[in-house]
C-alpha cells in the first residue's frame, strides 16, 4: 500500500520540474526576485547544515561533527576538490571522537 504515495511524490516532483521547463520562456522575473530566490536558496541550504551539524535526536550532537562540517565548509569554500573536502571532513570528525571528546 506505500507505492501509492511513492507514486503522488513522484508524480508531482516531475509535474514540478517539467512545469518550469515549460515556463521558462513564458514567466520573466525581475533581478530583485532572482537574487531574493538565491538568498532564499542559500538560507535554507544553511539551515539544513546547521540543523544537522548540530542536532542529534533531541539533543546537541557534540563537538566533534560541527567541527568537522566547519572543516568540510571551509575546504569547500577554498575550492578543494569534493574528495578532499569530503576526506578531511570525516578524518576530523574521527580524530576529536578519538581524543575523546563526544
Amino acid at each position: 500500500m506505500t507505492i501509492v504515495p511513492i507514486l503522488v511524490l513522484a508524480l508531482g516532483t516531475f509535474a514540478f520540474r517539467f512545469g518550469g521547463t515549460l515556463l521558462r520562456d513564458r514567466i520573466t522575473l525581475s533581478q530583485r526576485v532572482r537574487d531574493l530566490l538565491a538568498t532564499g536558496a542559500v538560507v535554507l541550504l544553511v539551515a539544513l547544515i546547521a540543523t544537522s551539524a548540530l542536532a542529534k535526536g533531541h539533543g546537541f550532537a557534540g563537538w566533534a561533527l560541527p567541527a568537522g562540517v566547519a572543516v568540510g565548509g571551509l575546504l569547500a569554500w577554498r575550492k578543494a576538490p569534493f574528495v578532499v573536502v569530503v576526506i578531511a571532513a570525516a578524518a576530523t570528525t574521527a580524530l576529536i571522537r578519538l581524543a575523546g571528546v563526544a
